[in-house]
């Protein structure tokens, strides 16, 4: 019988999706902390591929990673198909993978602009608040 694994925490989960995130390229990776404004999550990773294409393979290297290596699957995945936004709910931490062209259209971190945030780069965190 294979014993019983804990479940992720969400900066475990975040590290893990923003690490996923990576391997394909991801740009401009920021996670927006809503643990305190928000009821249906605790964390937004977003992040940029170039391309449709690109932002495709983003999804499918986290969709995979985090499948294959902790049997999480997303309970939601929108906008797959136009692959310009792309949304992954896996409850505590939703992705939203986007074309530079839709992300800048959205601005959705300016719409929580008061939340703490951290820029990811060069696969190291930092604070900028």
């Amino acid at each position: 019988m294979k014993p019983a694994t804990a479940p992720l925490t969400t900066a475990k989960m975040v590290d893990l999706i923003t690490g996923y995130a990576q391997q394909p390229k991801a740009v401009d990776l920021v996670v927006l902390d809503l643990s305190g404004a928000s009821a249906f999550t605790d964390a937004f990773v977003i992040a940029t591929g170039r391309s449709d294409r690109q932002v495709k393979a983003i999804h499918d290297a986290i969709h995979q990673g985090m499948k294959d290596q902790h049997a999480m699957l997303p309970s939601h995945v929108e906008g797959l198909r136009e692959s310009s936004w792309v949304l992954l709910d896996y409850g505590d931490v939703v992705v939203h993978l986007f074309t530079p062209a839709t992300r800048e259209y959205y601005r959705l971190e300016a719409l929580w602009g008061d939340v703490p945030r951290r820029v990811i780069s060069g696969g190291e965190p930092e604070d900028d608040r």
